[in-house]
């Protein structure tokens, strides 16, 4: 009997080389990843400075990976999801864990329920994020508001009790820090409108390079110097803008509803209905004739 010697076809690669435009931010992505697991570790460990430092972390890696994407046109479908769970872990389970650790854990099962609608509430904001980007029904007035609070806004702004903490002031009851993760939980998942940032444009004139660089450098020294005061200032700040983005998407909102042409006006007159009289009960003509 014969047998067929050749080799087998070596399978053809359905897979080209990935360019590495599109490996940066996803390894940015990563490493944000990496720092939130960090953090809930070091939650458990009880090192809550270097947790919460950890998220903050995290959340300045999630601003830069977009914009690097957009910036060296890498963006795509799988670094867009890898980018929702990386923020479901590092803004929406992390800090609900560091807050569980560090307080709520004396409320028993209050507080793990208020550290679980934190984390769940965050997932549900982005899911609803990812459902809504491409709405062809958006006015396009919307493109500069989130709809609720974001979820790297979320956590920072959840732990604020931890920062004022870290600052000396005396630790508010876990039942406060309870009401006060639900609350802010309930405006991820809110219909309120919050100001996105995106309308601001990243150019620069040639005379403002100077002042923007050292304004930066300054924002930067003032963060790693006094890292809890700029976080509390800056919690503070943000949750006291929240009515200012709803009253400016209402009047956005107004203008465009101003703006909106109207239906015209039917303009062709109805002709009158022609009455033909009833032929009278004493006419015993035939009705043709009437």
């Amino acid at each position: 009997m014969h047998y067929d010697q050749t080799p087998p076809e070596t399978p053809r690669r359905r897979f080209g080389p990935i360019p590495v435009r599109l490996l940066v931010p996803n390894v940015i992505t990563l490493l944000a990843i990496c720092a939130g697991l960090t953090a809930i570790r070091l939650a458990v460990e009880g090192r809550m400075e270097l947790a919460v430092a950890a998220i903050v972390f995290a959340a300045v890696l999630d601003g830069i990976d977009g914009r690097v994407a957009r910036m060296i046109k890498g963006q795509s479908k799988f670094g867009a999801e890898l980018d929702s769970l990386a923020d479901f872990v590092n803004f929406g389970v992390a800090p609900g864990l560091i807050l569980y650790f560090w307080q709520l854990h004396f409320l028993s099962n209050v507080g793990w329920i208020a550290a679980m609608i934190f984390a769940i509430s965050g997932g549900l904001r982005l899911a609803r994020f990812n459902a809504t980007m491409d709405d062809p029904n958006k006015p396009a007035f919307a493109a500069n508001f989130f709809t609720g609070v974001p979820a790297p806004a979320g956590a920072i702004t959840v732990l604020l009790p931890v920062y004022m903490g870290f600052l000396g002031a005396p630790t508010p009851p876990a039942v406060l820090i309870a009401l006060y993760t639900l609350l802010i939980a309930f405006l991820m998942v809110s219909r309120l409108p919050v100001f996105s940032g995106k309308a601001v444009r990243l150019r620069v004139a040639p005379e403002m390079v100077l002042p923007v660089f050292v304004s930066v450098v300054l924002f930067i020294a003032l963060l790693i110097g006094y890292p809890w005061h700029m976080l509390s200032a800056g919690s503070v700040l943000y949750l006291l803008s929240l009515p200012l983005g709803w009253r400016s998407y209402r009047d956005h909102k107004r203008n465009a509803a101003a703006q909106e042409p109207q239906p015209a006006a039917s303009t062709t007159a109805k002709k009158p209905t022609r009455v033909v009289p009833e032929p009278s009960a004493q006419d015993e003509r035939p009705t043709r004739l009437n």
